[in-house]
Order: C-alpha cells, then structure tokens, then sequence
C-alpha cells in the first residue's frame, strides 16, 4: 500500500464523498452514481483509483459488484482507518463537507427507501405462499433436523426469531425454548404467523413488528437468536448481525441459516433477494465483527442451492458498537 497513491487518491473531492459513503453501508457502482449525481463510467475511475490505492475494495455477486471501505479496526490496515478517521473528522469540522456528506446520505436513504419497498411488496404479494417458495429453493425437513442438531447441544432460554416469516422457526422450536418472540417486519407475514402458532400458549410466543437493523429491544435479552433465510434480505448484513448481537446474552449463540454463495442472477428480482448467498469467509469475518465466535459450518446439498447452518457463540465483550461507531 502506497502512502503516495493514498494521498493521490484523496485529492479528489467525490473520492472522497465516495469513502464516507462506502463507510455507511456497501454500495454497487450504480448506486453510488445515483446519489452522486454522476455517470457510472465516471464513478467507475474514482472507484478504481480508490481501490488501487487499498481504500476501498470490490466484492462480486454475480453481475453485481459491491464495494466495500477497507478498514475495521484490523492490525493490517492502519492506513485505511486513519484516512476513515481524518475523513470523520474534517466533517465535524469543515461545514460545507458535512453539508455535502449530509445530502449524500439523504439520498442514500432513498436508495435504502426504494429497495425496502420493493422487498416489503414482494413479501405482501407472496405470503401466503412463502413456505412453498422456500421448497423451491432447500429440503425443508432436511434443514429443520440438521438445525434442531446443530443447537441440540445447550439450552434455548429464550429464543429471539428474526424475520419470522410465516412463523415455522417459532414453531419447530416451541416445544424446547422457554420463550420465542418471533419478529418480521411485514405485517402480512405476522397474520400469517399468528395464524400458524394460535394452537400455541399465548405466554410461550410473542409476536412483534420490527426492523432488524433495528431491533426494538433492550441488550442482553435473548440466549439464542436464529435468522432462517433472512440474512440475503440485508442490505448491510453487517448490520443486522452487529443488533442480532447487542441482544444476546454474553455466551448466548446465534444460528444463521441461509444459502451458499451462488449465482442465481434470478432471484434478484423474482424473490428480492439483496445478497446471493454467502462464503463461509463472508459469513466468519461478519460474526467476528459482531462479537461472535463461529463454529464450524454445516452444509446441505439436497436441493438446487446449497444451504449452509452457521453458528456462533457471542463473547463476553462483544464490539457491537464498533460499526455504530464507524458510521458515525
């Protein structure tokens, strides 16, 4: 990494609006355009001197590429998270910086906006029927035994069902968990639920409305906290997973079920899915970051795409105010 091409690379004023937005969330080249006003070949130079400066890197999904800030706090990247700094900095202290950054994020929340409505229209279209599209996709049975496996091996306690769906998780594990709050952010799908768990005592499953970017409780309440086919939904999974982890209790586990990396362009627009899969690097990097640590991942080959089990058990002193912090 070159302190000359870092220095280059920062003498631009849109490269340097692209790193603050880089550092909120992870963007295609498209996306950065649109908020920046500006072409996508023109967008594509600065994001290419960005990366060949080691600022900021690129990650493929398909057709997609997203591009991600270099930096968190990791030994060998120093650099990059001292320009993450100076750059926080010079917009608490310059105004017409911080003005610029403050338009750029407004039009970063109507992106946001935008690809939320269309996922919340999918899931108002289509939940009557979700359970079968998951068959389309994974032997549901074959994951259910496999997942009732991989957390056979402690208690439940109390058991937090992110993007409950049509409430199957809550379910499958009424009979074993002290409590299940089961939490979906579509109205639909809670009918759908509610319809599904009324055979339930109403003391063993709560029902809620809730963002999991934002989840409206309190720290430390769950022991174990499961997000079933629920994480390719995220637009920022790091995100979804830093909440998941302010809500588990110190040594508490989380369980993510969801597909291996894959390249079903398709699902994009028919199912709205915002991730296509995830590695296992992907999926180890994220819980480490959250203030997991992960186990060994389960793999289920039965169906069309592969669907992975991965399990973390959070530590003592989980950095979930790491990325808050990040993005302020």
């Amino acid at each position: 990494m070159s302190v000359d091409a870092i220095f280059r690379a920062l003498a631009d004023p849109t490269r340097l609006r692209i790193l603050r937005l880089l550092g909120a969330m992870e963007l295609a080249v498209g996306e950065l355009a649109q908020v920046l006003g500006q072409s996508q070949p023109r967008v594509s130079r600065h994001v290419g001197i960005l990366c060949d400066a080691g600022l900021a890197e690129r990650r493929r999904e398909g057709s997609w590429v997203f591009l991600r800030a270099v930096g968190g706090g990791d030994a060998a990247t120093p650099l990059p998270d001292a320009v993450t700094r100076l750059l926080a900095t010079a917009e608490r202290e310059d105004a017409d910086f911080a003005g610029q950054c403050a338009t750029d994020r407004q039009e970063l929340t109507a992106i946001r906006a935008a690809r939320e409505e269309t996922a919340q229209g999918y899931f108002a279209r289509h939940a009557d029927d979700w359970d079968d599209l998951r068959r389309l996709h994974s032997p549901d049975g074959l994951v259910e035994d496999a997942l009732v496996q991989a957390l056979g091996d402690a208690p439940l306690g109390q058991l937090l069902d992110i993007g409950t769906g049509t409430g199957r998780m809550a379910e499958l594990f009424a009979g074993q968990a002290d409590r299940i709050v089961a939490l979906d952010k579509s109205l639909d799908m809670l009918r759908i639920a509610r319809a599904k768990l009324q055979h339930l005592p109403t003391d063993q499953v709560d029902l809620v409305q809730g963002d999991f970017t934002a989840l409206p409780f309190g720290a430390h309440q769950f022991d174990t906290v499961l997000l079933h086919q629920v994480l390719h939904f995220a637009l920022d999974p790091a995100l979804a997973l830093a909440e998941a982890s302010r809500v588990t209790r110190p040594g508490g586990r989380i369980a993510i079920v969801d597909f291996a990396a894959h390249d079903h362009e398709e699902l994009r627009e028919r199912h709205a899915h915002a991730r296509l899969g995830f590695s296992d690097r992907q999926v180890k990097a994220l819980l480490r970051d959250a203030g997991f640590s992960a186990r060994a991942p389960v793999a289920l080959d039965g169906g069309e795409l592969v669907v992975k089990i991965w399990i973390g058990q959070r530590r003592d002193a989980a950095p979930v105010d790491t990325l808050k912090e990040k993005r302020a």
